[in-house]
């Protein structure tokens, strides 16, 4: 792995070999442990690096600590967001700005064990283009977030259109090309996980044990996390919106095996009295599910109103720190021109 930028390198800055990116939501009390584990690793496992912090719209001191640290070496970068944009966008951030040749994507609060990137760097020198991290255990989440993890993955596998590795998340690294075909994808209901499986790639995983959060508590509570799945089912899966299907067809053959069996009853020992409540439960189960997958529906209207919009992504308040080293190049888009239609 060349980290030169390409042709002409006698004249323009050259990358670093290895870009560390950290997405920082009120992680302040976790910088600086961070920083310190992290620096030795790197300065012993490649040539030259850079951190790239990617504040998400801090309300504590994250900032100002990795200001303070960013002042004292060159090799720490950041970047302010406006707003919070969340984790996803955050990370679709650092990517954009990282100039090196290789992009790791760590947390700040050490739950991501940093001597796990001599690793990754090993298998990348290897050949291979994405190294992912993959979770021996579960054992830092509670059992109802074990549970619904669980059942999301099996959700996935079967429905989603593409697997996922088992285990697998953001902690990992990638290769430039891997990079920057990720750069390609402006979507903005993102899925990340998925996305790094979409794009494809020469791939391994390394095992690795979670390790306790150093500071503070986790930022993705149920609810969160519940609206984090249903955007990766959506995103990558139709399948919400095929149960409405496949629910109508349930209904309208019990509704017709329910009419048959009315009707021989009828026949064999007469008509009877309907019932009230029968009627009202019927009428209300039935408006109920309509709404539901109107619901649905709307929810897929909603990210195609958000995705026509072309917003951009995220907003960069202030860039702190960092060598004068060039930054990669924007990514167009290729679409394929449209063929023209022969008289």
């Amino acid at each position: 792995m060349n980290p030169a930028t390409g042709p002409g390198t006698a004249s323009r800055p050259l990358r670093p070999e290895l870009s560390v990116v950290v997405p920082a939501f009120n992680e302040g009390e976790n910088i600086d442990a961070l920083i310190s584990n992290l620096v030795p690793v790197l300065e012993e496992c490649v040539a030259s690096f850079e951190i790239l912090f990617v504040d998400d719209g801090s309300s504590d001191d994250s900032l100002m600590r990795i200001m303070r640290f960013a002042e004292a070496d060159g090799r720490i970068r950041a970047l302010r967001f406006s707003r919070n944009f969340g984790k996803e966008i955050a990370l679709a951030a650092g990517l954009d700005h990282a100039r090196g040749e290789a992009v790791a994507l760590i947390d700040a609060d050490l739950q991501h064990p940093p001597e796990i990137l001599k690793i990754f760097v090993a298998r990348w020198r290897e050949g291979y283009e994405m190294v992912y991290g993959q979770r021996i255990d579960r054992s830092t989440d509670g059992p109802i977030r074990r549970w619904l993890t669980d059942r999301f993955y099996r959700l996935f596998r079967k429905f989603g259109e593409i697997p996922l590795p088992e285990g697998a998340g953001d902690f990992r690294l990638m290769d430039r090309k891997v990079v920057d075909a990720l750069r390609q994808l402006g979507e903005r209901a993102r899925f990340s996980k998925g996305l790094y499986a979409w794009v494809g790639f020469r791939s391994i995983g390394v095992p690795f044990e979670v390790q306790e959060r150093l500071h503070g508590t986790s930022k993705w509570g149920l609810q969160k996390l519940t609206r984090f799945a249903f955007d990766g089912l959506s995103s990558f899966s139709t399948l919400p919106l095929k149960l409405a299907t496949y629910l109508g067809i349930g209904i309208s053959i019990f509704a017709m095996t329910y009419a048959v069996s009315i009707a021989l009853r009828t026949l064999i020992w007469g008509s009877d009295v309907p019932g009230f409540p029968t009627l009202v439960v019927s009428v209300m189960f039935f408006s109920g599910i309509q709404l539901v997958f109107l619901g649905i529906i709307g929810e897929y209207i909603g990210r195609i109103f958000a995705e026509v919009k072309r917003r951009p992504l995220y907003i960069v308040a202030e860039e702190i720190g960092g060598d004068p080293i060039e930054k990669p190049e924007a990514v167009p888009l290729r679409v394929k021109p449209r063929a023209r239609a022969h008289p």
